[in-house]
């Protein structure tokens, strides 16, 4: 058995992103989510240590200790009724702030981690519950494939065939809000959303140009209102040759667009960079990668 679990998580979008007025007991909105994986990487090592350790390359401005990779860390050794005796390391290049999940996308991956470490199954009901606790994204990184989320977009309700899509993907220069802030703005100025029935079965069809008619996020004025220069990146991307739709992803402040191919995005990253602002050209996520 190797010694340590090395997962490469991941980062995603959301095509749909529906938020409702409703709250559950927890006060969390409903959300209908539609998230695909995309081929941008966190790295996350897991191995054996005498106390649990966690550390972030490059290192964050919060503690360890206030981190959802600590939170899920601890929360499974106490589910299982382990001691969390390891150490957690991250290696980050997903942008934080951007909507993308990778606060989420690195504690899914240590649960992923530790699950096989402490020999359960990442989709274990108590992975999963865990997963929710620590926010509501992680459970899709529990199993990064295309998929529908309920609830509080913490419930899988379904998933799609893999599909391989060229896309860039481009942050302004200026700083948005929290995902706290953006729902405060959506709770004072929100609409709710439309169904997610039709990019499902354009997912489901495969269909790139139906599900790139269909984008949705209706959270995106929120982020706007706090981040004004995102309506400016999406307006662009949208006037660029080659591309099918664009659109905020999560509560921003990162966009993203469907090109027609591989040079489209990589000539959208480009010129984006020249811009000043942080772009990558990248894909969705054919096949997942593995823990090793």
């Amino acid at each position: 058995m190797p010694s340590a679990r090395v997962v490469e998580t991941p980062c995603k979008v959301n095509l749909h992103l529906g938020v409702h007025a409703e709250k559950d007991a927890r006060g969390h909105h409903r959300v209908d989510s539609v998230m695909v994986p995309v081929a941008l990487y966190d790295t996350v090592s897991v191995s054996e240590a005498p106390e649990l350790v966690v550390s972030f390359a490059p290192e964050l401005e919060v503690p360890a200790e206030k981190t959802g990779v600590w939170r899920a860390a601890t929360l499974l050794a106490e589910a299982l009724g382990v001691e969390p005796r390891v150490r957690v390391e991250v290696t980050a290049r997903i942008p934080e702030r951007a909507g993308l999940g990778g606060s989420s996308a690195d504690a899914g991956a240590t649960l992923r981690a530790l699950a096989d470490l402490w020999g359960v199954s990442p989709l274990d009901p108590r992975v999963l519950a865990v997963a929710r606790r620590v926010g509501a994204d992680v459970a899709f990184f529990l199993d990064p494939r295309p998929s529908l989320f309920a609830g509080a977009g913490d419930v899988r309700v379904r998933t799609f065939p893999a599909l391989e899509v060229p896309l860039a993907l481009v942050m302004p220069r200026a700083d948005g809000g929290s995902t706290v802030e953006a729902y405060a703005e959506f709770d004072r100025t929100g609409t709710e959303p439309v169904s997610y029935e039709p990019i499902c079965a354009a997912l489901a069809a495969r269909d790139v140009a139906a599900v790139a008619a269909r984008l949705h996020n209706n959270l995106g004025p929120a982020a706007r209102a706090l981040c004004p220069e995102i309506e400016i990146v999406e307006t662009w991307l949208r006037a660029q040759p080659g591309v099918l739709a664009a659109q905020l992803t999560g509560s921003g402040t990162c966009s993203f667009a469907i090109c027609e191919s591989v040079a489209t995005a990589d000539e959208l990253a480009r010129r984006a960079q020249e811009f000043g602002w942080r772009a990558w050209s990248t894909k969705t996520v054919g096949l997942e990668r593995k823990v090793c």
